[in-house]
């Protein structure tokens, strides 16, 4: 989609942080959005900073419930008449830890960080299917679902999901007019982590060690309004994947390293080489960044 002028947007936690810095970016481009959000004080609050009038739609929204995401698309369309591009971008910190007793948390976690982003996808990107006019979809994930992050196995789990859900979305959709990324954002300033200065109740100086650091690494972290941009420009250009944080870099690096020198060094059959040979072509024609889907 090179040309958004005119189009309709969808984003899930699209009153604050990221799906806000969408926001800001897809009205620039000339862009309707429709803002689906769980919070009505974001949403109040984004609406006074917005001020976009007739192109913007605020829906209160629960991702993991679809009953919800369904009727927020009907808004939507009632409303717009078509959606173009959707953004699955709702999320949730927390979720507990590998083996913390707690099956709530993590059922909540994945209800709304998976679960969201499957519900978006089947529901709405179904609709963009439908109306035959090609779009694009982001499903937003972390660098947590590339590398790992120490206490947090339910966000880290549910991120690393919206990877491989996304992988295989593009695959899927490739040929059918529908465009695909995922959005890997790091430290990204964001009403999800709530700095000391912001708080007063924080106690910052008997923190964890691990806080104290996230909290210095939020301080200096990206504007949602340049990933917002980040964004735009992968969908124009139909890129998979969107990396905003560049100290990520060595370490995925290393990573790679490590699974590679991991493989076995005695040589497979003809037949599996060959069958892995045409499946791996096969990926590659359809991720590869700039493929354009067929309209």
């Amino acid at each position: 989609m090179e040309d958004l002028q005119g189009k309709v947007a969808f984003i899930t936690g699209g009153a604050s942080g990221i799906g806000l810095g969408m926001a800001k970016a897809f009205l620039a481009e000339g862009m309707k959005v429709a803002i689906a959000d769980w919070s009505e004080e974001h949403m109040a609050s984004a609406a006074e900073e917005l001020g976009a009038g007739d192109n913007v739609l605020f829906v209160k929204t629960d991702v993991a419930d679809r009953d919800s995401v369904k009727a927020a698309a009907d808004a939507t369309i009632a409303r717009f008449g078509k959606i173009h591009v959707l953004c699955n971008n709702a999320g949730i910190n927390g979720g507990g830890t590998a083996i913390s007793s707690d099956f709530d948390d993590w059922d909540r976690a994945m209800a709304i960080n998976l679960g969201g982003v499957v519900n978006g996808c089947k529901i709405i990107g179904k609709m963009i299917l439908a109306q035959g006019e090609g779009g694009h979809i982001v499903n937003t994930s972390s660098m947590a679902g590339i590398v790992p992050q120490p206490g947090i196995a339910a966000y880290s789990a549910s991120k690393y999901a919206v990877r491989g859900y996304s992988e295989s979305l593009r695959i899927q959709l490739a040929k059918k007019g529908i465009g695909v990324s995922c959005l890997f954002p790091g430290a990204t300033k964001s009403a999800m982590v709530t700095l000391p200065e912001d708080d007063p109740s924080i106690d910052e100086e008997n923190a964890p060690p691990f806080m104290k650091e996230l909290w210095d690494a939020m301080r200096g972290a990206i504007d949602p309004e340049d990933t917002g941009r980040m964004v735009v420009e992968a969908i124009k250009k139909n890129e998979f994947y969107i990396f905003t944080n560049s100290e990520f870099l060595d370490e995925v690096k290393q990573r790679h390293r490590e699974i590679e020198e991991a493989f076995p060094t005695d040589e497979a059959t003809p037949g599996r080489i060959r069958f892995e040979t045409n499946r791996a072509n096969k990926v590659r024609e359809l991720m590869a960044p700039g493929n354009r889907p067929a309209q």
